[in-house]
Formats: C-alpha cells, sequence, structure tokens
C-alpha cells in the first residue's frame, strides 16, 4: 500500500510516540488533590431563640430574621465559590429549613441531604420552654449558668407527661429519647454519627454541609479543633454563619474560619 511504513518501521514509531507521551507525563507538574472542606452552620434565628426560650429538642421554625440568615449563608457560599457534594442536618426544622433556604440560594436544593436526630441540639430537660431569663430570676443566675455551660451538668430531667414530651413524635420512633443531656452527653451521641456517617464522606473526597445546632456543632468543634473541656463551654457560634474547615487527609483541622471574615 502506497504510504505505509513497513510493520517494523510502525511498531518503532509507535513506539517512539509512547516514550515521549511518558516524558511529557512524568515532566508535568502533579495537580494538588484538593483537601477536605467541611462547613458548619447553626440555623438561622428560631422563635424561641427570640423568645429567649430554651428549645433543646422542641421543635420550632425559624423567624423572618432566621430565614434570611439562611438565604444569606447560601448566598456567601456561592459567591466565595464553595460547592458541596453531600449534606447532613438534623431530623428538627430549623435545621432543615436553614439547610434548604441556604442551597436554594445557591442553586444546589437537589444536593443528597441526610437527616439524624444524632445532630439534634443538645436536650434541656426540664428546662424546654422555659424562659431564660425567668429561670435565672427563680434558681439563680450561677445556677442556670451552671446548666447551660457547664460541660457536664445536666439540667433537670423533663417530667413525665410533660408538654414537650416527644415520645409520640414518628421522628423518634425506636429511640431512647434522652430526659435530659450535658454537652458531654450531647457529644457522646454526636461523635459517633460523625466517625460512622460524616468521616467517612470526607475521606471519599466529598464536600460536606452540616446545618445543626449550637451544641452539636460544639461537639464537632471540640472535635476537630482540640478544645478543651473546660474552653469549648464558653464558644459561640452565631445563627446563620458558615464556619469552614480545611482538612488534611486524616482530618485534622489545618484551618478553621467563619466565611464572612474571608
Amino acid at each position: 500500500m502506497n504510504g505505509a511504513l513497513p510493520r517494523n518501521a510502525a511498531a518503532m514509531d509507535c513506539a517512539a510516540a509512547k516514550s515521549r507521551y511518558q516524558a511529557r507525563i512524568i515532566d508535568m507538574p502533579e495537580r494538588p488533590i484538593p483537601m477536605p472542606i467541611l462547613v458548619l452552620i447553626r440555623h438561622g434565628q428560631s422563635a424561641w431563640n427570640l423568645e429567649n426560650r430554651f428549645t433543646g429538642w422542641w421543635d420550632v421554625d425559624v423567624t423572618e430574621k432566621g430565614a434570611a440568615e439562611a438565604k444569606a449563608a447560601g448566598e456567601l457560599m456561592a459567591a466565595k465559590g464553595l460547592d458541596f457534594d453531600q449534606c447532613f442536618a438534623s431530623v428538627q426544622t430549623r435545621a432543615i429549613k436553614t439547610l434548604n433556604l441556604a442551597l436554594e440560594a445557591m442553586g444546589r436544593l437537589w444536593l443528597p441531604v441526610e437527616k439524624d436526630w444524632h445532630l439534634n441540639e443538645r436536650h434541656y430537660g426540664g428546662l424546654t420552654g422555659l424562659d431564660k431569663a425567668e429561670t435565672a430570676a427563680k434558681h439563680g443566675e450561677a445556677q442556670v449558668k451552671i446548666w447551660r455551660r457547664s460541660f457536664d451538668v445536666p439540667p433537670p430531667p423533663m417530667e413525665p407527661g410533660s408538654p414537650y414530651d416527644l415520645s409520640a413524635d414518628r421522628r423518634y420512633a425506636g429511640i431512647a429519647i434522652p430526659a435530659t443531656e450535658s454537652l458531654k452527653d450531647t457529644i457522646a451521641r454526636v461523635l459517633p454519627y460523625w466517625e460512622g456517617r460524616i468521616a467517612p464522606e470526607l475521606k471519599a473526597g466529598k464536600r460536606v454541609l452540616i446545618s445543626a445546632h449550637g451544641n452539636s456543632l460544639r461537639a464537632l468543634v471540640k472535635h476537630l479543633s482540640n478544645i478543651p473541656d473546660d474552653e469549648i463551654t464558653g464558644l459561640e457560634i452565631p445563627t446563620g454563619q458558615p464556619i469552614v474547615y480545611e482538612l488534611a487527609d486524616d482530618l485534622t483541622a489545618l484551618d478553621r474560619y467563619y466565611l464572612s471574615e474571608r
């Protein structure tokens, strides 16, 4: 056939081309592997945040301000170029709605979301529904501060028959609902869920967004940032403000910051 190379010449030409291709691959700089990205967001202001009442596991909605905070968080994440592969939320309306509003603002309502009670707020037991200022006036500010901010002292347990009893709520069918929780108790239920469900997604290279609550997020921040027991109770997590974690491959924290500050 006119113009055809001899068989051995064609083989030599192919081998030479392969060698040149391999040389280019070797000379090419390695592309950096993206580090795992985790974003935490506390739900927007809730109705009982506004009314200054102990909320815990009781299900209340976000306020108009809370909805605006959630939307603004989504707009900020989009503007900063953040994107996600997997989302997690508690089974409480305020966290779910915050996540949905943020995702809608990002054009990402289609992202997969896993909801689980392990990410619920700390259970405030017998304090649930009480006005914080009135409770302090009745029991003393020092006692209320211990209930709210101590690491391992829970509030009084919720009494049977309380109007805030959730034993008949379908969300918690088959779950041993706590009568009360300290921050230590909250950490004890959050971390196994982190290790079993969230950490594997990050290690698989997925970008993760979690919408949860002040104390369940404190549990994660304490774990990731190695914050001592006596310091974590003083950590304030504002509503609707995305916290970004840049993580090493083994999920140790390389950086933690509020997205609004970068």
